[in-house]
């Protein structure tokens, strides 16, 4: 796989020392860097980039709403949010426009390199702590739906897949628990995504609470 990669940061120094180990990678075949949320949009819109990492402050359009932005121009791409924080309310909001997960800016280069390679493949780029502190930032009150109702698209199968899912759990642990080969889960796994039209395993987390699937707790 070589990838087409986007860097959105408003600090020169970053932005041309990731872009120039970036391009060490021979995963990587192309590394843009642009300054802000407007040059990143117009980017996308113009030259398909296969993932972007995007900081999160930034003055003008955010990574935020440049997130939102980008995913409405080109669905596949993916997004991967750089942060000097750890998860906090910002980075929750990009991943609710879509972003696939965060990593802080102190990450090295092959941990960036990684990071889009995963996210590219439609892996989410997360620790567990950090899946698990998700929770805290779903909205409160009622579910829109009842559980019943969001789960009905699913076979009873990719119920449980769902379910296995939004608990953090890997393939390798799902196949385990549910006496599955991994391949049989991937199979499962894509299926549920595409039934939800989420674009990831984040967004199951994220869903499976704000349904009612899972409880804070449970």
């Amino acid at each position: 796989m070589t990838l087409r990669v986007l860097i959105v940061d408003d600090q020169e120094l970053f932005r041309d020392a990731i872009a120039v180990m970036l391009a060490r990678d021979p995963r990587i075949d192309e590394v843009v860097a642009v300054a802000s949320g407007e040059e990143a949009i117009t980017h996308v819109r113009a030259h398909a980039a296969d993932v972007v990492l995007m900081d999160i402050r930034m003055p003008g359009i955010d990574g935020i709403a440049a997130t939102r932005e980008v995913l409405r121009a080109r669905p596949s791409t993916r997004v991967l949010v750089l942060t000097t924080f750890d998860l906090d309310e910002y980075v929750y909001a990009a991943i609710r426009e879509g972003a696939s997960g965060f990593l802080t800016k102190d990450a090295s280069a092959a941990e960036l390199a990684d990071a889009a390679v995963a996210v590219a493949a439609g892996e989410p780029v997360m620790s567990t702590r950090a899946t698990a502190a998700l929770v805290g930032f779903v909205r409160d009150g009622a579910p829109a739906r009842t559980p019943e109702e969001a789960l009905a698209v699913l076979s009873p199968r990719e119920q449980e897949i769902a379910r296995a899912l939004a608990t953090g759990s890997s393939n390798e642990e799902i196949a385990r628990q549910l006496f599955l080969s991994e391949n049989t889960v991937k199979t499962h796994v894509k299926a549920v995504l595409a039934k939800l039209g989420l674009p990831d395993r984040v967004h199951v987390v994220i869903w499976a609470y704000e349904n009612g699937v899972l409880r804070p707790g449970a």
